[in-house]
């Protein structure tokens, strides 16, 4: 199954925290929980079966904007292919924002996924690419 969801990826952030009396409460910046509630709706939107169960494949394609401040040609480079991302954010980060924003709604949690591939890249159209395949653990 594959799912394009046309939304500018966002790294995972380290949490904020706020005193609640005596504990400590753990939270999302707001750009982070922002596009995990976007990327849920859009899944929603998308797939609207029962989360998937069992184990899982999942290959993840990050798109982000080419920086503006780039020469032309430097920019047809990137938006080619030829030239990939390597700069911040990591590519880790984008997993782990996406991985969690899909959580109960694409796969029960995203402990199921037994096997991951991700990729970044340029492009004018921002968004992240999702296939996704269960495994049938019979046939190992």
């Amino acid at each position: 199954m594959k799912l394009v969801f046309e939304i500018e990826p966002v790294e995972q952030a380290r949490p904020r925290a706020t005193r609640m009396g005596r504990g400590i409460r753990l939270y999302d910046p707001k750009k982070v929980s922002v596009y995990k509630k976007q990327l849920g709706m859009m899944c929603r939107f998308q797939y609207k079966q029962a989360p998937l169960t069992g184990p899982l494949m999942v290959e993840l394609n990050f798109f982000r904007h080419v920086q503006s401040s780039v020469s032309k040609k430097e920019r047809k480079l990137r938006l080619s292919g030829s030239h990939r991302p390597v700069v911040k954010p990591d590519t880790d980060n984008y997993i782990k924002s996406t991985l969690d924003g899909l959580n109960g709604l694409l796969w029960e949690d995203d402990n199921q996924i037994v096997d991951l591939i991700a990729h970044k890249y340029y492009s004018d159209n921002p968004r992240v690419e999702i296939e996704v395949t269960q495994l049938n653990e019979l046939h190992n």
